[in-house]
């Protein structure tokens, strides 16, 4: 191999390698960065303060209760339980986290979008509708898939997405999230229930559709799942 096609190798991993290191939560420079709420005696990284490592226990790794079934008694028939950083404080730092998702008969967890992590969803009861729409740059494609139990499905990182229980039967899901606090952006709360209202103008003109319409949508009790 010549210098020249060693240095090109050498060049497209570093990038390789730089993407992957830039794509999602940064990686820890130590073994245990346990989130607290108190600044006392502690060091503030990646959005949470640090508890000395010192101080640390096995409880700070320890989530409790995800077997348990949450209501779906709500406008949308469906519940999602986080156990993000603020839930599983020794998640902090670690670039991970996961949710259980309950669904009644014809439950919805509405469309929304991660804005910093991938979300790779497991059916463990009842069948699931999945889909995810791609951004312009594809030209909005939409991915759709039926899930039964046992099924895995991944919706990438900002993509919006969905699932509908389209079963005879209650149905439960497992997501794990490429970050620590993925976010959620739900689509109809962020653009109709914005915190001072978006301009009805500039709603009705982006969906085409009358003034009116839009007012009706911005006075919804939304619910926030």
């Amino acid at each position: 191999m010549t210098m020249s096609i060693q240095l090109s190798a050498s060049f497209a991993l570093l990038a390789l390698v730089l993407s992957l290191a830039d794509a999602y939560d940064p990686s820890p420079l130590q073994d245990i960065c346990v989130g607290v709420a108190e600044p006392h005696n502690a060091l503030f990284v990646n959005g949470m303060f640090c508890k000395n490592p010192s101080l640390a226990t096995a409880d700070d790794f320890l989530f409790s209760g995800l077997q348990v079934p949450r209501s779906t008694a709500n406008p949308v028939g469906s519940t999602v339980t986080p156990v993000f950083a603020a839930q599983l404080p020794g998640l902090n730092t670690l670039g991970i986290s996961m949710v259980r998702i309950d669904f009644g008969i014809g439950g919805l967890n509405p469309p929304h979008t991660h804005p910093r992590g991938t979300e790779i969803l497991l059916v463990l009861e009842g069948t699931l509708y999945v889909g995810f729409v791609t951004s312009n740059q594809l030209n909005n494609t939409f991915f759709e898939k039926v899930l039964h139990p046992g099924d895995v499905f991944v919706f990438p990182i900002g993509m919006i997405h969905f699932q509908l229980n389209v079963g005879k039967t209650n149905a439960v899901a497992i997501a794990g999230l490429s970050s620590q606090n993925p976010g959620v952006i739900t689509v109809a709360n962020a653009l109709f229930n914005a915190k001072p209202p978006i301009s009805p103008e500039v709603l009705a003109k982006g969906f085409q559709v009358d003034e009116k319409l839009v007012e009706t949508l911005q006075k919804k009790l939304w619910y926030y799942n």
